[in-house]
């Protein structure tokens, strides 16, 4: 009944996006994954590390011949698009195995079987989906709200010293290579997020079940609640609104070499086109997810999840998408989730509410003093940058120290009983 419930609510969620969509005459998320059945996909990287994730409930066997057949038919693409001069990109196969196995989980399979494969597919498809829903509701921020609050959060960010401008001007020092590496990782966030998940789900096939919690859930209910706040909160980012990329929108073009004035912000129009996906950053919470997923693999796999989430910090602040404001409140947002997500598993104890309310008042108090305190917080930085830093820690603190209440303790070690001794 869960799953049901979360299919059809996903379903209605996608048929509003599709409507809101049309009605600025644009492709919603359906139309656009439908049309990548056929067309060049937007990501073809995401397309694989879906069939991934629904490859965990499949056997070796089955697996091979999944991958087979997916190259096998991105091969097909490739070679017609490179006969007619069409746009080149991969994908397509990994698309039509995930909707073949759909297709097979209907008629050849039944019981307990047929929902295991189901729950796969459904895992993969979201994940996709969740790209495409994200892409609708960028559009419907910058067609939705004309003016932004960015003079607001770059005053309060004068408490943090400016972060994205001296991110900015080391990223720029360190030449392309620096920002080509930075900008993969920023990019391809979703295939790091699908291989902690895939370790997690390693024993999906063996146990035919999945486990409780694991990172997908996470990501996904992140990317569900975010652009929700981008809408209370408009925001486009400093490389746009005080940078050359925001042309005659922009306050002035001082990103990255000139931190702006202090002055008394204001509301400022900007065009229909640039999304207000700034407030709170979720592509650090999504890497914060990511590293505390990491935490229980193997060493390599938490080197990543710490190279990840340090990587995702300066590509956010360096390219000038984000202020540092923007990354406290992501982390504080994704352990208020982690916590949520982590509590309803267990059953809603007192620790758990508590540790929820606690973060989601912290996340409301951050919002709060952006919009109405950043003057002040920006005159007396002494006060208020230690005050921003002390509230995401303690949001962290309460967090660690809540989990491990929550980890299962370890048995004693039995101890032998005595022996007579021989002569």
């Amino acid at each position: 009944m869960l799953w049901a419930t979360v299919g059809v609510v996903a379903l209605g969620f996608l048929i509003a996006l599709e409507i809101a969509a049309r009605r600025y005459g644009l492709p919603g998320p359906m139309t656009n994954q439908a049309r990548e059945v056929i067309f060049a996909p937007k990501s073809g990287p995401l397309l694989y590390a879906s069939m991934a994730l629904m490859m965990v409930v499949l056997t070796w066997r089955e697996r091979f011949i999944a991958v087979g057949v997916a190259v096998g038919i991105d091969i097909v693409f490739f070679l017609v698009r490179w006969a007619v001069d069409a746009k080149m990109m991969f994908g397509n196969g990994a698309l039509w195995v995930i909707l073949g196995y759909a297709v097979i989980a209907v008629t050849r399979r039944t019981g307990k079987e047929r929902a295991l494969l189901l729950k796969g597919i459904g895992l993969g498809l979201l994940l996709v989906a969740g790209r495409k829903t994200g892409d609708t509701w960028l559009l419907i921020t910058s067609k939705t709200r004309p003016t932004v609050l960015d003079q607001y959060v770059a005053t309060a960010d004068h408490a943090l010293g400016n972060p994205s401008w001296l991110v900015g001007r080391l990223v720029k020092a360190t030449g392309p290579v620096g920002d080509h590496i930075l900008d993969y990782v920023y990019i391809q966030l979703a295939v790091a997020a699908v291989i902690v998940a895939l370790y997690q789900l390693r024993n999906v096939a063996a146990e035919r079940r999945f486990p409780c919690h694991h990172l997908v859930r996470t990501f996904l209910v992140i990317g569900l609640l975010g652009p929700g706040i981008y809408m209370i909160f408009p925001v486009v980012g400093p490389i746009f609104a005080y940078g050359a990329d925001g042309g005659h929108w922009a306050v002035a073009d001082l990103w990255p070499n000139t931190p702006p004035p202090l002055s008394a912000p204001h509301h400022m129009p900007f065009n229909d086109i640039t999304p207000r996906n700034c407030m709170p950053s979720l592509h650090t919470a999504w890497a914060t997810a990511i590293f505390i997923h990491s935490r229980k693999g193997p060493r390599i796999l938490q080197f990543a999840g710490a190279f990840w989430l340090i990587a995702t910090l300066g590509a956010t602040l360096g390219f000038g998408y984000h202020y540092g404001a923007d990354i406290i409140a992501g982390v504080v947002f994704t352990l208020t989730i982690e916590a949520a997500l982590r509590a309803q598993e267990r059953g809603w104890d007192r620790p758990g509410i508590q540790l929820v309310a606690y973060g989601a008042t912290v996340f409301t108090a951050l919002l709060v003093s952006y919009r109405f305190l950043s003057m002040e917080m920006a005159e007396t930085p002494w006060v208020f940058g230690p005050l921003l830093i002390l509230a995401m820690v303690s949001v962290i603190f309460g967090y660690v120290r809540t989990t491990r209440l929550w980890e299962p303790k370890a048995a004693p070690a039995q101890q032998p009983e005595p022996q007579p001794e021989l002569v």
